[in-house]
């Protein structure tokens, strides 16, 4: 007998369909598994065996020819174990009914039969429904992560026995619906739990970061030890406007790929914050390796990457930042296959102006010869540089200031400025793909980001004396229309102008002394 059905598998972070074809033959007892599975495809045959026979059906003993198709594309992990499962109950004619096509399995099975989560459950429905698949069976666990996708019929069992009941319709089972108004609940219920109001002075940096949260912008922050750099990141999180369903989805994909999210809750509310060490390779930030996980940079996707001791991080892991910090998508190329992950994150960089931390400082001796201090900045390079749109020196604050009794503003307060800054953006690209001033196009900061004749003189002088770069040049006129947007003010002033190019000054105080 020869029975068909379907299930799906992923490339990056797009599904793509599978056919599971099985043939029982007479002749020796024996599994031929075929299809280009990775190791744990190829060991489903005894998961599923033990399974089929401990959840008390006949595992008839024949020959069973079971092919994956499409044949020439790589099948990887164990969400296939279900519908091989069900095949192989459908063709030796212990199912009633014969034609599953309209549903699509997706599971891992345990040795007795009970059906356990697998990663990417999001991506591959979401594929699924748009090539006009409504009907899912699913593992329980994953539940809560398919509920936040509307216009298809999910159905969640526990173990193999409950599925097979209710395709013989001897188990009734109700589709669970979605309500995307969970997902506003579930947000509003998030808290952060670092507050600007807990950071002592610094107004600049708070300042820089306000702007970078209003527009998207990438920050560097540079100042010595024990100044609030770290602190002052993890603060920021806190600033930035709420994610939208949209955005939600796209981040929880991901994380449901990389088997980081939380199946209690389903879905990503919060924008991620992501930290990785020094010590990261090449292949943890940008994402690919043995299962084509997405790295770093893509968990980080409309979120933030905050990089702490930037120039610790080899010089190799710095400039694989470039791409994805210009064009929001990181395509990791490999002798198997190429993939595309998404990569728009706001980047958060700190770092010492030296080894000891000291070079630059207004009240400490720096330590450091110049060869040290040359070969400790030296690892960040010119184009990294100009990718980063402001570049703010954090300094150690004063007693006075440390113990100074009057409150910093929250950052509730703060928050309410970006969001305020972010709905006149929203309005501005509502007719694009652009969510955010620091991703506008070239023909879009010409169009948005015009300058009076006197703002015009400002930038020529400071382009001039600067010795800034084409890209540095548009990055500061998107800073300046985010200051603008967060004075309310619908076009560029000068002292606006002027603010976004005094972001641009370390890099030559430090990089090109």
């Amino acid at each position: 007998m020869l029975s068909k059905l379907m299930s799906f598998g992923l490339t990056g972070i797009e599904g793509f369909l599978v056919e599971i074809e099985t043939d029982i033959m007479g002749g020796l007892p024996h599994i031929d598994l075929v299809g280009l599975g990775d190791t744990a495809v190829k060991e489903a045959k005894e998961r599923v065996k033990s399974a089929i026979r401990n959840s008390g059906f006949e595992f008839p003993l024949k020959h069973y020819t079971i092919n994956l198709a499409p044949a020439d594309i790589k099948k990887e992990g164990p969400v296939y174990d279900l519908g091989i499962a069900i095949g192989i109950l459908s063709a030796s004619e212990q199912l009633l009914k014969k034609d599953y096509k309209h549903y699509i399995f997706l599971g891992e099975l345990s040795l007795d039969g009970r059906i356990k989560k697998v990663r990417g459950v999001l991506p591959m429905l979401i594929s699924a429904r748009s090539l006009g698949y409504k009907n899912f069976i699913i593992p329980k666990e994953n539940a809560k992560e398919a509920s936040f996708i509307s216009n298809i019929d999910c159905y969640a069992f526990d173990n193999l026995r409950e599925v097979v009941g209710f395709l013989n319709n001897e188990v009734e089972k109700d589709a669970f619906k979605v309500n995307t108004m969970r997902f506003e609940e579930i947000s509003l219920s998030n808290t952060n739990k670092l507050d600007f109001e807990n950071v002592k002075g610094q107004r600049m940096a708070k300042r820089a970061l306000e702007i970078a949260a209003a527009g998207g912008h990438n920050v560097l922050m540079i100042g010595p030890p024990g100044s609030g750099k770290s602190m002052l990141a993890k603060c920021f999180s806190g600033i930035l406007p709420n994610l939208t369903f949209d955005e939600a989805l796209e981040v929880t994909k991901i994380h449901s790929i990389a088997g980081e999210l939380d199946l209690k809750q389903g879905i990503i509310t919060e924008r991620p914050f992501r930290t990785p060490h020094h010590t990261a390779t090449a292949i943890s930030l940008t994402g690919g390796g043995v299962h084509s996980k997405p790295g770093e940079i893509s968990l980080a996707h409309n979120g933030v990457l905050f990089l702490d001791e930037f120039p610790e991080y080899s010089r190799n892991l710095i400039e694989t930042l470039r791409q994805p910090l210009e064009d929001g998508y990181i395509t990791v190329a490999r002798a198997q296959q190429t993939i595309t992950y998404p990569a728009s994150f706001t980047l958060i960089a700190s770092m010492n102006p030296c080894p000891c931390g000291n070079y630059g400082s207004k009240d400490r001796e720096c330590t450091c010869s110049p060869t040290q201090i040359h070969r400790y900045l030296s690892k960040l390079s010119g184009p990294i540089m100009d990718r980063i749109d402001i570049h703010v020196e954090v300094d150690n604050i004063t007693y006075k200031e440390l113990n100074d009794e009057n409150k910093e503003e929250p950052t509730s307060k703060i928050k309410e400025r970006v969001d305020k800054a972010r709905a006149l953006q929203l309005e501005r690209f509502k007719d694009s793909k652009v969510f955010c001033n620091a991703k506008m196009s070239v023909p879009q900061t010409k169009k948005f980001c015009k300058l009076s004749p006197e703002c015009q003189q400002i930038m020529s002088y400071a382009f001039t004396n600067l010795k800034l770069s084409a890209r540095a040049h548009d990055r500061i006129l998107k800073v300046a229309r985010t200051i603008a947007d967060l004075a309310g003010e619908e076009n560029i002033l000068p002292a606006h102008i002027a603010e976004a190019i005094s972001y641009r000054g370390l890099d030559r105080k430090y990089f090109n002394a």
